[in-house]
């Protein structure tokens, strides 16, 4: 089976020379390239590709965000994470978007091989050091305490900021309580709402009512 593969990263260089480590593969496809989150759905969606290598930190749309998009739009389409960014934070958001795979860009053009075609067989693929932390996080976490919580999509912040808009709290006030900066606040609201779908508090209070956030709805 060949293997249908798109490149979503900003930079041309590292683009070019993954296309050329990869077109040794003679079961791997590059099938297009894409700079930002919002052109990698389209691309993956319009050219059928069975992988996309997905950088997070992109101009526009996120790499979290594309993933999570893929998720819903085409979720035969695997993503594998091929990233800069070593931190727990970034590993577990684009696991819960719903990324099959997560390695640095440090890695060998092995190990990438050898990844696409883990995550096109339906694998789930860790670089080593990533894959102790991610074990090591999922082993010590409460029962239900993350797969079940109300929309496994935002990050803890995310949800702390949430549950403080949820009740009635204003930007400066939550700002306070978390012990944030207003801008900070600012950003995470407007994550909270395109990650919600929504498009203003009141919409965002009642799916956080809904899902048993906040203050207890009257009536």
């Amino acid at each position: 089976m060949t293997i249908r593969v798109l490149i979503a990263d900003d930079h041309p260089l590292f683009r070019y020379g993954l296309h050329a480590a990869l077109s040794t593969a003679e079961d791997i496809q590059l099938v297009g390239e894409a700079a930002d989150g919002a052109a990698a759905v389209i691309a993956a969606v319009e050219l059928a590709a069975d992988v996309v290598l997905m950088d997070l930190h992109m101009p526009g749309t996120s790499g979290i965000d594309a993933t999570r998009a893929l998720a819903v739009r085409a979720p035969q389409i695997s993503v594998l994470v091929l990233t800069m960014l070593d931190n727990d934070e970034s590993l577990f958001s684009a696991v819960r978007a719903g990324a099959r795979g997560y390695l640095l860009k440090g890695a060998d053009p092995e190990q990438i091989v050898r990844a696409i075609r883990a995550v096109a067989g339906g694998d789930v693929v860790f670089g080593a050091g990533i894959a102790r932390r991610a074990l090591t996080y999922f082993a010590n976490a409460p029962v239900g305490s993350r797969a079940a919580r109300p929309f496994p999509e935002l990050t803890d912040r995310e949800i702390e900021v949430l549950q403080a808009l949820a009740e009635g709290l204003n930007n400066p006030a939550i700002a306070r309580r978390l012990q944030l900066s207003e801008k900070t606040i600012r950003n995470h609201v407007s994550h909270i709402f395109n990650r919600l779908q929504v498009d203003d508090r009141a919409q965002a209070m009642i799916r956080a009512h809904q899902a048993g956030l906040g203050p207890p709805s009257v009536g």
